[in-house]
């Protein structure tokens, strides 16, 4: 009987870890995912067609990754050359998938 209710216990710690780790994605990803992947590529490398169409970099082009988090969120908030301004974000968004785009390699 013990062994059950141990193995229970080890079951129902294994299943609300793993629906943290579920939770725990980032907003700034679950944002990034719904609003810029689709352009920019679900890893921050856009496709060859995004790229000619857009001039769309790569997230670990020197250039952008020269630019600051108030350059991004600027262009995140206002557009910037054939990107269009993204609408519905909050600024806490913003700045959430400012550094998670950040931190893709």
């Amino acid at each position: 009987m013990t062994k059950t209710i141990r193995s229970l216990a080890v079951l129902a710690v294994a299943v609300c870890l793993t629906g943290a780790m579920c939770l725990a994605e980032s907003s700034g990803q679950a944002t990034y995912k719904t609003k810029c992947a689709m352009c920019h590529g679900a890893t921050g490398t856009p496709s060859a067609a995004m790229t000619k169409a857009m001039g769309i970099k790569s997230a670990s082009d020197p250039a952008i990754m020269k630019l600051t988090s108030a350059e991004m969120s600027s262009a995140v908030k206002n557009g910037k050359g054939k990107m269009k301004p993204i609408a519905g974000l909050t600024n806490q968004q913003i700045t959430d998938v400012v550094a998670f785009y950040r931190s893709l390699k």
